[in-house]
């Protein structure tokens, strides 16, 4: 090779490596969407971006995209750490026949959703699907209205994995999908989660823990759904209350074959059937201080199990 096609090389080196740092270093730590945005725009405070799809692609690892005012920000599928933050304003995604946010991030990833408001317009698909990532927080949001009863779909959270993943749902209202208000289960490792202050009515199933999963429910309300919550699957699938109220369900909780139910200081009121069993009465646990009231039937029998 001769020295000036060695130099030519080496100059078209330099030049590409320069560019992927300058491009890295383009991607900002905070950015911003407004309803009045452009998503040709760099995303920074005085220039915002229209979308949350236009502003991941200019936002780092673990950065965080802001919302500065009221608007309707569109579908996106996040494939790193990231916050979705709507504090203080109206921040909405309208998913018609499609998914509103779709998590597919690394092992390592976390992602926060805050005070986003996800309306499948009757027709959508998934409110949020969760596919991959270390931790999905949500919280403060309202989910809504995704009626497309296919093949997965139909769901307000669908935590569906393939290896261990951890779902935080807190102060978020779910209403009005075809299939479920949450939904979790993995087919490798564990989908563990905490509930928290979450309200879900309306569903054929508000919640279903199905394959692998253990979740958490505390301080939140089932009310008026089909079944409020189902435990059944593989891997001995588990749900333990706190606190909770399941009101005017068809069958407030249904423990499949395999499932655990761990209920304490709870209240099953005005349901058809209090508690629906497949399962061994040792796995229908109860601290002995509940309240079953005004069912028409309570159902099976749960087994005390005195706290220590």
């Amino acid at each position: 090779m001769s020295k000036a096609r060695f130099f030519v090389n080496v100059l078209a080196l330099t030049v590409l490596t320069l560019g992927i740092t300058s491009l890295a270093n383009a991607q900002a730590t905070r950015t911003w969407v407004s309803g009045v945005g452009d998503d040709a725009n760099p995303c920074s405070r005085t220039a915002p971006c229209k979308t949350f799809a236009g502003a991941i692609s200019k936002t780092a690892a673990s950065g965080e995209i802001s919302v500065l005012d009221p608007g309707g920000f569109g579908a996106v599928t996040i494939t790193k750490a990231i916050t979705l933050n709507g504090d203080g304003t109206l921040a909405g995604i309208l998913a018609s026949l499609t998914t509103g946010i779709i998590v597919n991030a690394g092992a390592n990833d976390i992602v926060y959703i805050r005070n986003v408001s996800i309306n499948g317009a009757g027709n959508g698909l998934n409110g949020i699907r969760y596919l991959a990532a270390k931790a999905l927080h949500v919280e403060n949001c309202n989910i809504y209205g995704f009626g497309n009863n296919t093949a997965g779909n139909g769901n307000g959270i669908f935590m569906n994995l393939t290896a261990t993943g951890l779902l935080f749902v807190k102060d978020t209202n779910i209403k009005n999908c075809a299939v479920s208000g949450i939904t979790a289960q993995t087919s490798a490792g564990f989908a563990t989660g905490i509930l928290e202050h979450v309200r879900i009515e309306g569903e054929p199933t508000a919640v279903s823990i199905g394959n692998n999963a253990f979740l958490s429910l505390r301080d939140s309300v089932f009310n008026n759904n089909t079944t409020g919550v189902s435990i059944s699957g593989s891997g001995s699938p588990t749900g333990s209350f706190d606190n909770c109220m399941l009101n005017n369900n068809s069958t407030a909780i249904n423990v499949g074959a395999t499932g655990i139910l761990n209920l304490s200081s709870s209240t099953l009121e005005s349901n058809t059937t209090a508690v629906a069993s497949a399962a061994p009465g040792a796995n229908l646990r109860s601290s002995g201080n509940n309240r079953l009231i005004g069912n028409t039937s309570d159902g099976a029998a749960l087994t005390v199990v005195l706290q220590k």
